[in-house]
């Protein structure tokens, strides 16, 4: 089973000991030092969690999970205080993919006062997208894993794909703030009908639940129209009635949505027909859209040849 700790004192004082005492010679530092990874997380864990934690047992020696109801990224309105929290049933199951510790703060040990005076702002990028039906959500996350890397000092550290722009953010902070932490990203793990994993999916109804496969079936098929279009002039200037046939086909099936846009990688807008010509960038297709209760996200590569 994992070591809880609740202490963030206690979390840092185990594992110092894998990186060595401080009074060792420095000419002796690299021995016996042990990679470390990160897992950072809210709880309620699925398949696609244990998933990351798979790829950081990869990737280190000691694999750190984080499970923590972070406050200060929750909007008004949202579920923060229904937010499920199943601690020991988490820790059960990362007991099976061979987790090494579980850090499980409260709220006042990651934050003192809150709302905390200080603020890690993750600037232009969050303003798009998520950011812009959640504001104030993106800078909640960057303080909370501002702390989570500081009080954990991972050598790695590994976050899904599906939550694409938080990704995106989470490296910028990385290189702005030089964290020397690498940046593990791990693919969206799907149930069998593609449905996209997460701990909001326990809010559809059995009907709903029928219904959801469709926001990545659609993105699929949107996903293959700007592939084998091979995005030409005229096809880049016909995206948005692609992104309009899209939107109503996933409207009709029953979600409200939030947004749905193609991006570049780098979360750039699509902008002339001319640079993009030129420079090709690899698109990608993302979706957020509300489901009864659950507020359902998903994103799609499309390689551009």
């Amino acid at each position: 089973m994992p070591i809880i700790h609740q202490q963030i004192s206690a979390l840092r004082a185990d594992l110092q000991l894998y990186r060595g005492s401080k009074s060792d010679h420095p000419s002796d530092k690299s021995e016996g030092r042990h990679r470390i990874a990160l897992v950072p997380t809210m709880g309620n864990l699925h398949d696609g969690h244990l998933e990351l934690v798979r790829i950081a047992k990869q990737q280190a020696d000691i694999v750190v999970v984080s499970i923590f109801v972070n406050p200060t990224q929750f909007g008004e309105g949202e579920d923060l205080d229904s937010y499920p929290r199943t601690l020991d049933k988490d820790v059960e199951k990362l007991a099976t993919v061979g987790a090494d510790y579980v850090f499980a703060p409260s709220t006042e040990e990651m934050y003192p006062v809150l709302p905390p005076p200080t603020a890690v702002i993750a600037g232009a990028i969050a303003d798009q997208l998520c950011g812009r039906s959640r504001p104030g959500h993106f800078d909640g996350m960057g303080i909370v894993v501002s702390k989570l890397f500081n009080i954990v000092q991972p050598d790695v550290a590994v976050f899904g794909q599906k939550d694409y722009q938080q990704l995106a953010i989470i490296k910028q902070l990385v290189r702005d703030l030089s964290y020397p932490i690498e940046i593990i990203e791990a693919p969206i793990i799907r149930a069998e009908d593609g449905l996209a994993l997460s701990s909001r999916n326990q809010y559809l109804s059995k009907a709903e639940r029928q219904i959801a496969p469709v926001l990545h079936q659609e993105l699929q098929r949107l996903a293959q129209q700007l592939q084998s279009s091979q995005l030409h002039s005229q096809q880049v200037a016909a995206l948005d009635v692609l992104l309009t046939d899209t939107h109503k086909r996933i409207t009709e099936a029953g979600f409200v949505i939030d947004y749905l846009e193609v991006k570049t990688e780098q979360l750039t807008p699509v902008v002339t027909t001319e640079n993009f010509n030129k420079e090709k960038p690899n698109l990608i297709v993302l979706v957020a859209a509300q489901l009864g209760r659950a507020r359902l996200l998903d994103n799609q590569l499309v390689t551009v040849s």
